[in-house]
């Protein structure tokens, strides 16, 4: 018998955002592979497998390469009796298996969560966070991401992304693998390989907009659910105001480290200085998350 689903508020808004962008993404990756198929045909059982590996790889080993890359350690209930604690009420509340607990050794205060279904999440808090909140706040934040496992949100941004870096791969075997130099000369398809770099740019350019569009919204759709499920908006907003304020005083250094990640984080690691990137940003403004908490404080008092 398939289990219930969990009792987080479910979110129609997010879930017709991810069928979108996975079937625009889907679109884009299809003639994506048509285009190398048709520049390269002598090559065509190599692309096929090519990208084919890579997809099945980023699908199956992206969340733990992400892990890994953000040092998450696996705890034990004995080890971090709080962090499991504090995991088990939110499991309970909404009636969702246990995923994995670690912490990650970082003066960054934040959280995120990895992983392709609830079966394999792993739920990770660094030890800058766990210093720096109290109970209820941190029990916002690792709502907010157990909401991203329940709305399987993580697995989507995972394979979103793909198409991304296999636009970045090709672009670089066009450029320097040799395809176009091997094709020249009076072959129509030349012109067409000369074509291949442009076209992987067009393709990450929409993919990467696809996805950050789809991740701002995840993150408002995680924090209204989180509120929702916890019944305390003013606890989760006073971790993200706390948070948001602790990233100032946290070493450029260590900002720049953590900035590959910030799709998976609770929030966006910046360094000190404002720059055109957060147009782009994975994460809506602090301003636009509180202002929905305080709204949902209010109808919740009602």
């Amino acid at each position: 018998m398939p289990r219930a689903r969990s009792r987080y508020a479910p979110d129609r808004g997010l879930t017709g955002r991810m069928v979108t962008t996975m079937f625009l993404i889907g679109l884009l990756y299809v003639v994506f592979v048509g285009v190398l198929l048709a520049a390269l045909r002598g090559s065509w059982p190599i692309i096929l497998i090519i990208t084919g590996g890579l997809f099945i790889a980023q699908f199956w080993f992206s969340d733990r390469i992400a892990a890994y890359g953000m040092g998450a350690r696996e705890v034990t209930p004995e080890q971090a009796p709080e962090l499991h604690g504090t995991i088990d009420r939110i499991c309970a509340l909404a009636d969702m298996p246990k995923p994995k607990v670690a912490i990650a050794e970082s003066d960054v205060p934040n959280a995120f969560a990895t992983g392709r279904s609830e079966k394999t999440a792993l739920v990770c808090a660094t030890t800058g966070l766990l210093r720096r909140l109290e109970p209820e706040e941190l029990e916002g934040v690792l709502a907010h991401e157990m909401s991203h496992v329940a709305h399987r949100d993580v697995a989507v941004m995972t394979i979103a992304s793909f198409l991304g870096v296999l636009a970045g791969i090709i672009t670089r075997i066009a450029l320097w693998g040799g395809f176009a130099r091997s094709r020249l000369g009076n072959d129509p398809a030349g012109i067409l390989l000369l074509l291949i770099p442009l076209i992987s740019a067009v393709v990450y350019a929409i993919s990467f907009l696809l996805t950050r569009l789809l991740s701002r919204y995840r993150e408002l759709s995680a924090d209204r659910a989180a509120a929702l499920l916890t019944g305390r908006p003013s606890a989760l907003a006073s971790a993200l105001t706390k948070v948001s304020g602790q990233m100032a005083r946290i070493p450029t250094e260590d900002l720049r480290k953590a900035e590959p990640y910030n799709a998976f984080y609770f929030l966006p690691a910046f360094s000190a200085k404002e720059s055109i990137g957060r147009i782009f940003s994975t994460h809506p403004t602090l301003e636009q998350r509180l202002d929905q908490l305080s709204r949902i404080s209010t109808d919740l008092s009602r």
